[in-house]
């Protein structure tokens, strides 16, 4: 091998490497606060992705998660959460409400319409 052969390969690795890590790395975790009425309030960006990707609520409790969409693409235009049977348009650059009760706990998926963008929510007991 020649050096241009071992920087190449070197190169390849860490690409693979950082990609592994997108995906299966630690990802932002976000619990919810208590707001008016003892709703659990969570604030997601949406650009791109989710930000955070991960939302910790109560089983049982009511959740408004507002997403803050800042961006046009087309992807991001619809939230859905499958378990709970939401799909949701979200305006761009407009903050939008989502509300229900999760009454089963365990971890959830959220995606965009085209489910490219992904989030988990993550139910826990009282």
């Amino acid at each position: 091998m020649d050096a241009a052969q071992i920087v190449v390969t070197i190169t390849g690795l860490l690409l693979i490497a950082a990609v592994a890590w997108s995906f299966f790395g630690e990802r932002e975790k976000t619990v919810a606060q208590a707001g008016a009425g003892g709703v659990q309030v969570l604030r997601v960006t949406v650009k791109g992705g989710y930000s955070p990707d991960t939302l910790v609520v109560k089983r049982g409790r009511p959740v408004r998660i507002d997403f803050d969409r800042q961006e046009t693409a087309s992807c991001s235009d619809t939230v859905v959460f499958g378990d709970f049977e939401i799909s949701q348009p979200l305006p761009a650059f407009r903050t939008t409400p989502v509300q229900f009760t999760p009454e089963k706990s365990g971890a959830f998926e959220f995606t965009c319409g085209m489910n490219m963008l992904r989030g988990r929510l993550i139910v826990e007991d009282h």
